[in-house]
Order: structure tokens, then sequence, then C-alpha cells
């Protein structure tokens, strides 16, 4: 059991994904993972070719749902992106303006509540880590 922190619940991201944070916590093995060979754009819009990924269980509460996780061999303060597909498998409703996940389980309607503090501190070192912009060329109408 590891209590995956600082997962970003991403509505518009295509796959789910796990940095090398999480896949070190996990003590995974290489022969762990299966071969991966489609391409994935990132946010800052750069093509990024994936080769492994790795079927996990994913607990929240009671609930467990298997999830497809792409592994990145990137920089991200984040351990993990989970996208609608794992929302709609718990069969949860998110909300970014509460930082809540919930989902019905037992019963019971459970939250998964986010921390302000971290999202605030995942943002900045996400801003603080972006490569410097290149100016646009612009070219004057007229001339």
């Amino acid at each position: 059991m590891y209590d995956m922190k600082r997962v970003l619940v991403d509505q518009g991201s295509g796959v789910e994904i796990m940095y090398p944070d999480l896949y070190n916590g996990l003590n995974l093995k290489f022969e762990n993972l299966i071969a991966y060979d489609s391409p994935l754009v990132s946010f800052d819009g750069k093509v990024v070719i994936l080769k492994d990924q790795i079927r996990l269980p994913v607990q929240a509460g009671s609930e467990v749902v298997e999830v497809d996780f792409i592994m990145v061999d990137a920089y991200s303060h984040y351990t993990a992106i989970v996208t609608i597909a794992w929302l709609h498998a718990l069969g949860a409703v998110s909300s970014t303006l509460h930082l809540m996940v919930k989902y019905s389980s037992e019963d019971q309607v459970k939250e998964l509540i986010g921390s302000q503090s971290m999202a605030k501190q995942c943002l900045v070192v996400a801003i603080m880590h972006q490569p410097e912009a290149k100016p646009l060329a612009y070219t004057e109408r007229g001339s």
C-alpha cells in the first residue's frame, strides 16, 4: 500500500500519467512495465514519445479501480495525473473549485479532499520550472 500525494485530477487529459517519484516510491521493477509506443503532447506543446505503461490497482476508500498508467520520465511536482477515465471507473464527480472528488461507496457518499496549500505549491513549482518563452516574431502591417 502506498499513499499517493500530489495527484492532479485532470478531466482534459487523455491518459493517466505516472512520474518517476511514484514509480520509485512503489518500488516497481522494469519487468513490471509493458511497452507503449503512442506519442503524447505535453502541457507545453512538445511531443513526448512514451515507452512504458503499467496497470495498477488504485484504492479510494474501500473502492479499488484498475488504472493503466503511462510512465513519463520527466520532471513534475505531481506524482501522477488521473483523468476522467478514472473518475468514471470510480463513479466519481470532481470539483476543481473545491479540490474534492465525491463518489458513492457502501450506500454512502465518500469524499477525497485535496490540499489548497499543496495545490498552490504545485502551481508555483510548475511556473518556476517552465522553460523560457521565446519572443514571437511580429510583422508590421503595411510594410
